[in-house]
């Protein structure tokens, strides 16, 4: 029954910022949260890789928002972030949380259910 529930999309303006939120919950006392990662997906568009953080909290993200979105995780909440600073129009999609849930040898990964960002200008 582990579920990752998202929070913080909505509207934002161009110069402004947002900060998604994604919580893991459940039976997790005898698993490992891996790798957590954002994902997006603009209408009519595949889905893609916004950034992604390791079980050992090593970073990532695509060129299009290194210097504007940081992916801070607390691990003591069994949380991850997006914070999303100066977003462009172009960063509006539909913003996925995945989590690697691991338990022994096997992961399973895990998505929240989305959440809506509209960038205007």
């Amino acid at each position: 029954q582990v579920q990752l529930v998202e929070s913080g999309g909505g509207l934002v303006q161009t110069g402004g910022s947002l900060r998604l939120s994604c919580k893991v919950s459940g039976s997790i006392g005898d698993v490992k949260i891996g790798d957590m990662s954002w994902d997006r997906q603009a209408p009519g568009k595949q889905p893609g890789l916004v950034a992604k953080v390791t079980g050992r909290g090593d970073t990532n993200s695509v060129d299009s928002v290194k210097g504007r979105f940081t992916i801070p995780r607390d691990n003591t909440e069994n949380a991850l972030y997006l914070k999303m600073n100066s977003p462009k129009p172009e960063d509006t999609a539909v913003y996925y949380c995945k989590a690697v849930i691991r338990v022994a040898v096997q992961a399973y990964p895990y998505w929240g259910q989305g959440t809506q960002v509209t960038v205007s200008s």
